[in-house]
């Protein structure tokens, strides 16, 4: 498995915003080679945002580089950057590899 996250610091006051912005779009991942599973998850408050993380899970790393290159990824990322406002700053990409997996 191969794993990408990408944090999001969201101001205060936009949490609804972002959920709404993220919940209503169409990712176009269902369709993708490879895709396993994608989560947005809501993390803590702090002084000045909430953080949110999104974690989408790929059979490897070919899978996910092929993606990022598809019209799907396009598709799914077309007018991302309308909304800088709720954002502190750009979102912070982490990328890991499986090494041991239990289900």
């Amino acid at each position: 498995m191969y794993l990408t996250m990408n944090r999001f610091k969201v101001a205060l006051g936009k949490e609804a915003e972002f959920e709404d912005v993220w919940t209503k779009r169409d990712s176009h991942l269902k369709e993708v080679p490879g895709f396993r599973s994608f989560h947005l998850l809501k993390g803590p408050e702090r002084d000045d945002h909430r953080l949110y993380a999104s974690h989408t899970a790929w059979e490897s790393e070919e899978h996910f580089v092929a993606w990022t290159k598809s019209e799907a990824f396009r598709a799914a990322h077309a007018g991302a950057g309308g909304s800088k406002d709720m954002y502190l700053g750009p979102p912070e990409l982490e990328i890991f590899e499986s090494v041991q997996e239990l289900s």
